[in-house]
């Protein structure tokens, strides 16, 4: 049996000031021997410092189970994790909210780091979080940069890394610097593609309609 990531509600409220959204997602792990975790995380958009949230909770009704809360926050070339006191979300398997010294502790700490990494792995709204906390920059054609065509082929470059957003024009000098995640929160059937290893690309005939992907620009 496989690891199992099954993707759950994603709630979005704007912020008070109607400057940013709150987004809030929640999902089920299950582990290769039958393992039971649910989690959620969530980010703020519009916020400075950018820090996300997290929850995973294991063995409610269970003595040995906890909720486990951390904070997630940009770490050189990627993001790391702390433990935190502070209580994010209550979710389905979780036990009673832990504090961080209560989860450092704890004796399944190992196991809740290796389900966060899977779930930043699998949970495509995961790695549109991380894209938002890394503030990864993507080049937009003129018409996709406003909004006057859809995006329709996606492309992770191998040099450099470069994401490359284009519509039904083809790219040309005119392209505009532009923000991934602000991309993602426009059409968020790009989170499907967003694990793209670089010198990949992805395309579809029009929105909704599933990706292919390739290696290589499509010929």
């Amino acid at each position: 049996m496989e690891v199992q990531i099954v993707q759950g509600r994603l709630t979005e409220v704007p912020t008070a000031d109607a400057k940013g959204m709150e987004r809030r997602v929640f999902g089920e792990f299950v582990g290769p021997r039958g393992e039971l975790a649910s989690y959620a995380f969530g980010w703020t958009t519009g916020e400075e410092p950018r820090v996300a949230r997290l929850t995973v909770g294991i063995g409610a009704g269970n003595p040995e189970g906890g909720t486990f809360h951390a904070m997630v926050f940009e770490n050189e070339d990627g993001h790391a994790f702390s433990l935190t006191d502070e209580p994010f979300e209550q979710v389905p398997e979780g036990g009673p909210d832990l504090t961080a010294d209560q989860a450092r502790a704890h004796a399944d700490l190992p196991f809740i780091w290796w389900v966060v990494d899977q779930v930043m792995e699998r949970d495509q709204r995961a790695l549109w979080m991380r894209h938002w906390l890394l503030g990864t920059h993507c080049i937009q054609t003129a018409e996709v940069f406003d909004l006057r065509e859809p995006i329709l082929l996606i492309s992770h470059d191998a040099e450099g890394g470069l994401w490359q957003l284009i519509g039904t024009t083809n790219a040309d000098s005119r392209g505009k610097i532009g923000h991934l995640h602000h991309a993602v929160d426009t059409d968020p059937t790009l989170a499907e593609v967003l694990d793209l290893p670089p010198g990949h690309t992805a395309t579809r005939p029009h929105v909704g309609a599933p990706w292919t992907r390739h290696h290589g620009y499509p010929a």
